[in-house]
């Protein structure tokens, strides 16, 4: 006996002795035969009779180490109990006991052969009824006899599957590809399986899927790839498809957006991503704190704001398993002006029509006017538009910081001084090339446009003069996000801008590459 005398003290062992208690030990007349039965009163439990030798109550003595129960066991004869309805059977609702009949389902055939039946063997076809497992009766009644025999007719494919075992359907150019194919059901001695990858690679297979042979494959060139597997015997055929996509990972990914929109103005967010590949990239944007992004398949997103202030817009750029991330802040205003800003051919012969040499171009620009007319740097955007012909927008803000009459005086003061000093040709470049490149508005007929603040439109003559100052030597391009591929792409193209006045202490400034 295992126990505590109290709380606190460890286990202790007490050893009890009843050897006194008992004087002898037990002889064949100290038992007595006792019979295995079940609730119901059933001697025979799972096909036999089973006895046990069990000692009388009112023998006082000790088995001892040598007793065993002397198991003696007798087979009986087969019952309806010993016999369970068999897998796709079972009994009628109304009668569940024992003797009531097993009826196959609405679901089960029992004449249907089985799922590995082929062509030549033969099957049985279930009565209904089978043995409970462990049962070892014998003779008697034979639920299971009577069994049908059939042989195995030529059944169609059913179930075909195609399976990757790299479990991607996302594939780099070059990279390996294993393909797995399976059928649930049919025939596959027999069968014939024709195989179309999608890339003019096409193949007839014999027992494809009962070797299991994989099929190993490289796609080269990027795309979308149907891949097809048709299984046909003389009984029918079954079809299984899908589709890979071989993409290249993404290189570059650059955002490009106006920096300065209207309050309830309509704007074109725009991914561009480097290799393109059309309707393969998913685009995510998120707007502000917007937790939740927008998806879309094109590279465009066009969207309002609302609220003035600073939006930040980040969008990413999701192609098989590569992903990239750019985001850019865009100024909300109510109140700003817009110059419309065109430029001779010339110019286009040096646009390579990428978001860096546009960036550069307006910020030269937007520099070179604000040291030429003394206005802030920071209220003046020059946006060069993308494609051909060179266009531009120059947005003037309006100061934020004073009443709202008096920012529109202001503002036409800072328009009629950035005209006075495009009209003087103060503002020039030269491009490397010898050629000059002159800047005019859009529409020379019209004035500037005023968002938010009322009407008119301001003539305007813009003269760009690009001159090329350094003779023998290179000023290197600024190594921003971007700009090696624009200086592999473009570098036949590179041009040096500098402006003729006063460039001795301002190059630098001005020009960043």
């Amino acid at each position: 006996v295992f126990g505590h005398i109290s709380y606190r003290s460890d286990w202790e062992l007490v050893k009890v002795d009843f050897r006194p208690s008992f004087p002898r030990e037990c002889t064949d007349d100290d038992y007595e035969s006792w019979e295995l039965t079940n609730l119901q009163g059933d001697r025979c439990i799972m096909g036999q009779q089973r006895s046990f030798r069990k000692r009388k109550i009112s023998s006082w003595c000790i088995k001892g180490r040598s007793f065993t129960s002397a198991l003696t066991s007798k087979v009986c004869e087969c019952v309806n109990s010993d016999f369970l309805c068999d897998y796709g059977f079972e009994r009628s609702a109304l009668l569940k006991s024992e003797s009531s009949k097993c009826f196959a389902d609405f679901w089960f055939n029992p004449e249907a052969p089985p799922e590995d039946c082929m062509l030549g063997q033969a099957y049985t076809s279930s009565t209904g009824y089978r043995k409970v497992v462990s049962n070892v009766c014998e003779g008697g009644i034979d639920l299971q006899q009577n069994l049908a025999q059939h042989m195995c007719p030529l059944i169609a494919p059913k179930g075909l599957q195609i399976s990757i075992r790299e479990e991607s359907l996302t594939v780099k150019p070059g990279e390996d590809i294993t393909f797995i194919i399976r059928q649930e059901q049919g025939d596959v001695l027999n069968t014939k399986y024709q195989v179309d990858l999608g890339d003019g690679f096409k193949a007839i297979y014999v027992n494809l899927t009962m070797t299991g042979e994989p099929i190993r494959h490289r796609y080269e060139n990027p795309g979308i790839y149907r891949v097809s597997v048709k299984a046909e015997n003389v009984a029918g055929h079954d079809e299984a498809v899908v589709f890979i996509q071989v993409n290249p990972p993404l290189q570059a990914l650059n955002l490009e957006v106006v920096p300065v929109v209207g309050r309830n103005q309509e704007v074109n967010l725009t991914a561009i991503i480097l290799p393109k590949n059309p309707n393969l990239t998913v685009f995510y944007w998120w707007i502000g704190s917007n937790l939740q992004p927008l998806l879309t398949l094109d590279n465009f997103l066009v969207t309002k704001f609302a609220e003035t202030g600073d939006v930040r817009v980040t969008v990413q750029a999701s192609c098989g398993s590569s992903m990239l991330q750019d985001s850019k802040v865009v100024h909300v205003f109510d109140h700003f002006r817009v110059l419309p800003l065109k430029f001779t051919k010339h110019l286009d012969m040096y646009n390579p029509d990428i978001p860096e040499w546009r960036e550069d171009i307006g910020r030269v620009v937007t520099r070179l006017l604000a040291k030429e007319t003394n206005i802030p740097e920071e209220t003046l955007v020059t946006v060069v538009k993308p494609g051909l012909p060179t266009t531009a927008d120059l947005h003037v803000l309006l100061p934020a910081n004073q009443p709202k009459r008096k920012r529109s005086v202001t503002s036409d003061k800072r328009i009629a001084a950035i005209k006075q000093a495009l009209n003087a040709h103060n503002i020039s470049f030269f491009l490397r090339g010898g050629y000059w490149v002159l800047v005019t508005l859009a529409d020379s007929s019209s004035d500037s446009q005023r968002i938010g603040g009322g009407s008119g439109y301001w003539a305007i003559v813009v003269l760009f003069v690009i001159c090329l100052v350094v003779v023998g030597a290179f000023i290197l391009y600024k190594k921003l996000p971007g700009r090696n591929v624009y200086a592999q792409m473009h570098n036949e193209k590179e041009q040096e801008m500098t402006s003729p006045v006063n460039h001795s202490e301002d190059t630098q400034n001005i020009i960043q590459g």
